[in-house]
């Protein structure tokens, strides 16, 4: 059982967090803090308690714009931390996602906060506890991957993916209506998508060989154009880039 606490200085949306992570069988308790001073006090007494003590707190769900000590600052605070509590950011803010990822957050939900979704990030932080959830997980699709947008999860088609552009551990997903960030190291989705014709071009990319347009050479560099963008190959993956590109066009 998880011992939270949320913290957010809107009190509707820190009691929303709260009614939620209630409902979650997975939680044990879960208090709330209005801003990241008050939290970080909190936090100071878990760590004295010890990881079994009655004050101890597993997970800390924090919002990122705050007055004063805002999310991000706290989450700086607890890496100096021998034992700190793990960390999900609850924002209505997708820009900040990497700078979350940099932190080692476990997760990153978008407001307004679902119920479904808000369950996958308990699911991830019990995963990283050691506690066996209580809720079954389903096999992913895989012809589609969730993505957020807005606070809604929408499921991208697979084949409609043009390539892929590695973002530490997050993986930005581009498509010709637009690219969109998953929590998914890219060498994760190369292993799970090379017998969907996706190949490695270079450290930062992945593409998907049926919409690559062209393959340029240029003074002993290469590139390919997908759409409209014009993406570099790098040295060590070119040739079996030019193999497979050859393959397909004479099968």
């Amino acid at each position: 059982m998880l011992r939270a606490l949320a913290v957010d200085d809107e009190r509707p949306s820190l009691e929303e967090l709260l009614y939620l992570l209630n409902a979650d069988p997975r939680i044990g308790s879960a208090e709330g803090a209005g801003d990241a001073t008050e939290a970080l006090r909190r936090i100071n007494r878990a760590l004295e308690s010890g990881p079994d003590g009655p004050e101890a707190i597993d997970v800390v769900f924090l919002d990122i714009q705050m007055p004063g000590l805002d999310g991000l600052d706290l989450a700086r605070l607890l890496t100096g931390f021998a034992r700190p509590p793990l960390i999900v950011f609850v924002t209505a803010h997708e820009d900040f996602a990497v700078q979350a990822f940099d932190l080692k957050a476990v997760d990153y939900v978008l407001k307004p906060v679902r119920k479904e979704r808000l369950a996958e990030a308990v699911r991830r932080a019990a995963a990283q506890r050691g506690t066996t959830p209580r809720i079954p997980v389903h096999e992913p699709d895989p012809d589609h991957i969730p993505v957020e947008l807005g606070g809604v999860t929408r499921f991208v088609a697979v084949d409609d993916i043009t390539h892929v552009e590695a973002q530490g551990d997050y993986a930005r997903l581009h498509t010709d209506r637009g690219s969109h960030l998953v929590r998914i190291p890219l060498s994760t989705l190369e292993e799970r998508w090379r017998s969907r014709g996706f190949v490695r071009i270079h450290r930062r990319h992945l593409v998907a060989l049926r919409h690559i347009a062209e393959l340029r050479l240029d003074a002993g560099t290469v590139s390919v154009l997908i759409g409209s963008e014009e993406l570099q190959v790098s040295r060590r993956h070119a040739r079996e880039l030019r193999d497979l590109l050859m393959r397909r066009t004479t099968s």
